[in-house]
């Protein structure tokens, strides 16, 4: 069969590629053609467009670019409608992605997949609207997404488990601990790790680093290494590194986590990541004008938290400093309290426990890959006895 996929950032390259490896163990003529990274392309099929191409965050960077993300869009439209999957596969980024979405429903047969749904339960709910008229079949990683979206509003989901979860114990089974092999291949001193995990996008980088290894400068018994993130420059990232006691390190995020004390991190993915990692850290999440940010979003966002760490929870396992209260007074205490206080931060580290077993098994794309193979299997198999008895 032919699968279309689309994603518009670097998590999403990731759990796009490992969803394609599970749906070629289901499917051995599996095609692919997407708008990936990557990962992706490691898989084999035509990447079509780098979501490099696509990733625009904040407002005034999206108002400046929308010339080339309508462009994009009308491009995408066109070239799944003349490729004709069997299958168009949408991972997060909803705001291209339920745009597409409303097309294809609207326009041709092709049954619409959204893997990894839609945060609509932070914001812009409304979104529901479309979701149910344009969307076949809904998998959710989040396990508090049932709820939400099956006894609010009565729209079936599957929970097919976290691949995060999978990411983290396949990473830990195949990469024992050594952290002298680390330090050496990496240039760094034997100090303990100070993680700086800042972002995948510039406008992130921009907003968060320079407070985070502000912040972090003076824990002197630890070492500064940053998470360099894919599509970003040395050069980008020099701008803010100049003179300060950062190493930085590509494409080893995981090693890097593996080998961390604690860290600061930008809420995401990367939140979770560190959970399961069982690294002790501060979510910081620096915006400009924050205390009207922070106004902002007790009247627009619908959650309490904006970490998964404490979504999954459903209460406050690490602490969130966000727009105004993202301070390097802030970080500095934080950090300093997980340092020095062990009752507090044997606290947090219970908690990650908890996060892990409200996410259940491993095996996240390979239920979604059966899921989705099964669907359209049977989806032919009705259209052969239509055609017949017609």
């Amino acid at each position: 069969m032919k699968y279309y996929l689309i994603v518009g950032e670097a998590s999403g390259d990731l759990h796009a590629s490992n969803l394609m490896r599970a749906l070629k163990e289901k499917d051995a003529e599996a095609e692919f053609r997407f708008f990936g990274g990557d990962l992706m392309a490691s898989e084999g099929g035509t990447l079509v467009k780098h979501y490099q191409e696509l990733a625009y965050m904040g407002f005034i960077p999206v108002l400046m670019h929308l010339p080339t993300i309508f462009k994009n869009m009308r491009f995408c439209k066109q070239d799944i409608v003349e490729w004709q999957p069997d299958v168009l596969i949408l991972v997060d980024y909803p705001g291209f992605n339920l745009n597409i979405a409303k097309y294809i429903h609207s326009h041709t047969s092709i049954p619409v997949f959204y893997y990894i749904s839609p945060k609509i339960w932070a914001w812009k709910e409304y979104r529901i609207k479309n979701i149910k008229r344009d969307v076949d079949q809904l998998y959710s990683i989040l396990p508090f997404e049932v709820d939400f979206f099956e006894g609010k509003h009565h729209y079936p989901i599957h929970y097919v488990g976290n691949p995060t979860l999978d990411e983290v114990a396949l990473y830990k089974q195949t990469h024992p601990q050594g952290f002298e092999r680390f330090v050496a291949e990496n240039g760094l001193s034997e100090k303990p790790v100070l993680a700086l995990l800042a972002g995948s996008r510039k406008q992130e980088i921009k907003d968060n680093l320079s407070r985070m290894i502000e912040a972090a400068s003076v824990f002197s018994d630890y070492q500064l290494v940053l998470a360099g993130a894919p599509g970003i420059s040395v050069d980008y990232y020099a701008q803010f590194l100049k003179g300060k006691p950062v190493k930085v390190v590509f494409g080893k995020t995981y090693e890097l986590l593996n080998h961390a004390s604690y860290a600061l991190v930008t809420s995401g993915t990367a939140t979770l990541e560190t959970a399961l990692f069982r690294v002790p850290q501060v979510v910081c999440y620096y915006t400009p004008v924050g205390k009207f940010i922070s106004f902002m979003r007790k009247l627009i966002l619908s959650v309490k938290y904006i970490s998964l760490v404490n979504l999954i929870a459903g209460r406050t396992v690490v602490q969130e400093l966000v727009a105004d209260t993202m301070t390097v007074e802030n970080m500095r205490n934080e950090l300093d309290r997980l340092i020095h206080d062990e009752a507090y931060r044997q606290q947090m580290l219970e908690g990650y426990k908890e996060v892990a077993q409200k996410l259940g098994t491993t095996g996240a794309p390979q239920h979604a890959a059966s899921l989705m193979t099964d669907y359209l299997l049977k989806k032919q198999s009705n259209i052969g006895k239509s055609q017949k008895q017609g």
